[in-house]
């Protein structure tokens, strides 16, 4: 029960990879992710896990691109023949895919010899003509970014580093704000009273989290939004609506 007025940059994850839909890998990018782009302001609105399947990936990058500020991939830019992003980012923007020779200096580090560096690894260095790299300090195959594309690695690790090497290039907003106020009561109590104060503060976010403990039902109520005073006004207004419905309200923390 969200309609935030307040507006963001937008940022979409999609997360490439048949292994994720099956079950046998399980993502942690998502929420490094966006607990990182929020501190800069920049709003996860949308995730997608998607197949290794050229014509989905060639889609889903051309529709969020055009709809996001930023696209984040993570998946399928390794040495193995279903390892096709770099070829499908290529395919999306319309461009050639070219053996990059920077990308091929810095994968180089991790060998001793030219000798190891067999066709399967430097598929590694096919990158979009066009396209700007994003250093790896981990394993050191570059990601690159193509326009308000950017692709990354699926080992969360690696992932996490290849961001940090471009998270001060990203231009966001104010960084969306957090409290929490937890309630032992039932949604089905809180449910009307907390839609008319979603109303009387439609410039903040108010989501409902149900929980249940000890027999003991209740909801974490959270706030979002980008202005501090408001944020606080709306907690205050949502504390008060709770001791009305006979309980006292228990403020929770927000990282």
């Amino acid at each position: 029960m969200a309609s935030p007025k307040y507006t963001l940059v937008t940022a979409c994850l999609v997360i490439i990879g048949s292994e994720v839909l099956s079950g046998r890998t399980r993502d942690a990018n998502l929420q490094y992710l966006g607990q990182r782009l929020n501190q800069r302001g920049i709003r996860l609105t949308e995730a997608r896990v998607i197949p290794d399947v050229p014509d989905v990936i060639v889609a889903t990058l051309n529709e969020c691109r055009a709809k996001f500020d930023y696209v984040f991939t993570t998946g399928g830019i390794g040495p193995t023949h279903d390892d096709i992003t770099a070829a499908c980012v290529a395919r999306a923007f319309g461009v050639a895919l070219e053996r990059n020779a920077e990308a091929r200096r810095m994968l180089r580090r991790n060998y001793q010899s030219d000798a190891e560096l067999t066709e399967a690894r430097l598929k590694m260095t096919e990158i979009p003509a066009g396209a700007s790299l994003i250093e790896n300090p981990v394993s050191h195959a570059p990601g690159f970014r193509m326009e308000n594309v950017f692709v990354f690695a699926g080992i969360p690790r690696i992932m996490q580093a290849m961001f940090e090497v471009i998270v001060d290039t990203l231009e966001g907003g104010a960084p969306v704000l957090s409290k929490a106020v937890t309630a032992r009561l039932p949604e089905g109590i809180l449910g009307g009273p907390l839609a008319d104060i979603q109303k009387r503060f439609p410039d903040v976010e108010i989501g409902s989290y149900p929980f249940s403990r000890d027999g003991m039902h209740g909801a974490s109520l959270v706030m979002r939004g980008t202005d501090a005073a408001r944020l606080e006004e709306t907690a205050a207004a949502i504390r008060q609506m709770v001791r009305d419905l006979g309980c006292e309200p228990i403020d929770a923390d927000m990282a």
